[in-house]
């Protein structure tokens, strides 16, 4: 049964912008090009430190040979994600894994 990761990430004070542009131009199309399904992405329009996106994943399966696809990828270990802390709190990563309700339009 498909599922739904949100993740939201705490940014640097005055990052958000470059951020946005890392995510949008750099993170979002590789995952993408490994296979990943981006459902959505989001800044706080209230709190600058807020950016929340989600993804979609068919199963478990799924879920484990995407990350592996991405995250253990020589372009994700040596030009991607040597990037990240210097933009976000790594330290704070709040992932909140969804399921669709029945009459969801998302299923």
């Amino acid at each position: 049964m498909a599922f739904y990761e949100l993740r939201q990430y705490s940014i640097l004070p005055g990052k958000m912008d470059d951020w946005v542009n890392f995510m949008e131009t750099t993170i979002i199309p590789f995952q993408v090009q490994q296979g990943m399904v981006i459902t959505a992405s989001f800044r706080a329009e209230e709190d600058d430190s807020v950016y929340i996106w989600m993804r979609r994943f068919e199963s478990e399966d799924d879920r484990k040979r995407l990350y592996q696809a991405v995250y253990e990828s020589d372009t994700w270990r040596n030009d991607i994600g040597p990037q990240i802390p210097e933009m976000m709190d790594v330290t704070n990563i709040q992932v909140t894994r969804l399921a669709p309700t029945p009459r969801s339009t998302t299923q």
